[in-house]
């Protein structure tokens, strides 16, 4: 009899812990939001979204805030289409901008939207005209190795 309810606690103890795994893998893949709120739609602009996925968080003042349900390329511009769907409860003046943003020094991206100032609110299916994109790391490292290796042909170049 207390060999059974030994068993029996070992096997709630390996379910608990095969649930907790899961849970820890659903919040890393950002699908542990299981909530179907409602939401609208707003679509940016960007020249470059770097590593941007779709389901990243979209935040405002570091809260979530909403996610991105796509990202598709414009034949006719070049430039990155991404779609955001917003939490109905939460409202953004015309004149709020979009960034691309990145968690930490080398962590994902996100959208961050800075609220602007106008009378008027953005209404499903609007364009966010004011965006940044992605600060791509590797271009950052290149521009500056450019600018010192300009800087020191400079000097060696006066010397003579």
């Amino acid at each position: 009899m207390a060999k059974k309810s030994i068993e029996t606690l070992v096997g709630l103890f390996v379910l608990l812990g095969i649930a907790a795994l899961v849970f820890v893998a659903l919040k890393a893949a950002n699908l542990a939001s299981f909530t179907n709120g409602e939401t609208y739609t707003l679509q940016a602009r960007f020249d470059n979204i770097g590593g941007l996925k779709v389901r990243a968080p979209v935040r405002s003042a570091g809260v979530v805030v909403g996610r991105v349900t796509s990202i598709k390329l414009d034949p006719k511009t070049y430039q990155g289409v991404v779609s955001l769907q917003i939490s109905s409860g939460v409202e953004f003046p015309k004149d709020s901008s979009a960034k691309i943003l990145t968690s930490g020094l080398l962590g994902d991206q996100y959208i961050g939207i800075d609220p602007g100032a106008d009378d008027k609110n953005f209404a499903a299916g609007d364009m966010i005209k004011q965006t940044q994109s992605a600060i791509v790391l590797e271009n950052l490292i290149g521009q500056v190795l450019l600018s010192k290796a300009g800087d020191a042909g400079n000097e060696n170049g006066d010397k003579k």
